[in-house]
């Protein structure tokens, strides 16, 4: 049922989609190599589900043998995205419903649609400033000046984080994200971070707002107050989270399109709603290729292959979205009139999925139509072939998307 070599997972991302082939031809559930790591990894749909719900798996690194053992430590290059602080993103049952209430509170339904003119407004505004870097045919990566601003604002007004800081933010993320960073400066940016958002919870705490970051540190009707350190967690993660994948889901959907012309004609001319054609981006090409980790507390039997207590688990999303059990053979293809769509996970399954995902949608929902609505002669600056991913191993991170906007 699975591979008995472990199939080495490229940090430089060189073939993305033959790697998820290969991960997804392994079986549902293989072993792979994270830069030295043994782990294993899941890539059908219907385990993916199974085991993000299973409570034998669980989010604290403490259960992982290699971390108790001091096999793996702070020279990993991935360390910083699994040894993270007290948040809801490292805990489980109670503990995690608990420090997670008042930000499923911030992102209900009523609340994210008391968001929408903000989000319409700041789209406009990039909007402009995309006219004006390709103003008379110039070529304008549409990543650096739209899709990631948009996102990063938004969740800056939500966490009461200040524009100004964003470009550092930004500068701080890329560093470290990217394996190509050495691991002592990924560290010290760690660390940085740690200060940085320290800093921010301290702030709120001595002079409270209306933002998420205050609604943390202030008891109310809506809850305990978290404490320092869990909000701190949670701010640093929910600020990360907050912005990648968005940013990835705009620039993936806008280049799928523009490779599909036809398809892209439909959509303009109404055929096809704008919320099918976010969820077949999610499904074919969604923003988490490899989310990190989960850890068996005890021996956990999947068919004939067993996860031993103390191993790890990483689910491939981007593996799981091309299973051909639940959407055929044309499961590696871009069609956004498919009727299982919608039958993804790449925001996650059971109690951790991602808590901003129906923020990403609708940020995704009002800045696609905008954006070519506003540019119908939107085009690829360069050859498909010629795009590239940023040296990300967990991530879908395009590094570029160069188009002109007539």
């Amino acid at each position: 049922m699975s591979s008995q070599c472990p199939i080495a997972i490229d940090p430089m991302v060189g073939d993305l989609a033959g790697e998820t082939a290969r991960l997804r031809d392994a079986g549902p559930i293989t072993r792979i190599d994270l830069m030295g790591v043994t782990v294993w990894t899941v890539t059908d749909h219907a385990l993916a589900r199974q085991l993000t719900t299973d409570t034998r798996l669980v989010k604290d690194i403490n259960a992982w043998k290699l971390f108790a053992d001091g096999v793996v430590g702070n020279q990993w290059p991935l360390i910083g995205m699994v040894d993270v602080d007290r948040s809801m993103f490292s805990v489980d049952g109670a503990e995690h419903r608990r420090l997670r209430l008042k930000t499923a509170q911030a992102l209900a339904p009523r609340r994210l649609e008391e968001l929408r003119p903000r989000i319409e407004a700041l789209t406009a505004e990039l909007l402009d400033d995309l006219a004006a870097a390709g103003a008379d045919g110039t070529p304008v990566d549409l990543k650096q000046v739209f899709a990631y601003p948009l996102p990063m604002r938004v969740v800056g007004d939500l966490m009461g984080v200040a524009r100004e800081d964003h470009a550092q933010l930004l500068d701080w993320y890329k560093k470290f994200f990217s394996v190509m960073t050495p691991q002592d400066e990924r560290l010290r940016v760690i660390g940085e971070l740690d200060v940085y958002f320290t800093d921010q919870v301290r702030k709120k705490i001595a002079d409270p707002g209306d933002d998420l970051t205050s609604a943390f540190v202030v008891a109310d009707e809506g809850g305990e107050a978290l404490t320092e350190a869990e909000a701190i967690g949670n701010i640093k993660a929910l600020v990360a989270a907050g912005h990648e994948t968005t940013v990835s889901l705009i620039v993936n959907t806008v280049r799928a399109l523009l490779n599909e012309p036809e398809q892209l004609a439909k959509v303009l001319a109404g055929e096809v709603d704008w919320k099918q054609v976010i969820e077949e981006s999610l499904r074919w090409d969604g923003p988490v290729s490899h989310l990190l980790m989960r850890f068996a507390t005890e021996d956990i039997a999947v068919g004939e292959t067993v996860i031993e207590k103390g191993e790890g688990v990483v689910m491939s999303y981007r593996a799981v979205g091309r299973d051909f059990a639940v959407h055929g053979e044309t499961a590696d293809e871009f069609d956004v009139t498919r009727s299982t769509a919608n039958r993804h996970l790449a925001f996650g399954y059971g109690p951790h999925i991602c808590p901003g995902a129906a923020l990403s949608r609708l940020e995704a929902a009002i800045a696609l139509p905008a954006l070519f609505a506003r540019f119908p002669n939107l085009r690829l600056a360069v050859p498909d072939s010629e795009l590239g991913n940023l040296p990300v191993l967990t991530q879908n991170d395009l590094a570029a998307l160069p188009i002109t906007l007539n």
